[in-house]
């Protein structure tokens, strides 16, 4: 029950910023997701639903891909 919480509110908080018009909002949806990413690994596998737990790997580089994004590429 407290993984679905927190896959709920980390997942809602990473779509909002995500896709907010100012830059230095949107870069947290990247962190807020990775956030949600390890309560997806344990539920999934608690549950046995290995084709989301594999989904959720793919989840988890898109979000590393915001984080390269946002927070390690070098200023222009």
């Amino acid at each position: 029950m407290i993984d679905q919480i927190f896959i709920g509110l980390f997942g809602v908080t990473a779509i909002y910023l995500a896709n907010h018009p100012l830059e230095r909002v949107r870069r947290w949806g990247c962190i807020s997701g990775l956030c949600a990413q390890p309560f997806w690994f344990w539920t999934t596998a608690m549950h046995g639903q290995w084709v989301i737990f594999g989904l959720s790997i793919f989840y988890t580089l898109g979000w590393l891909r915001g984080v390269r994004t946002y927070w390690l590429r070098r200023p222009a």
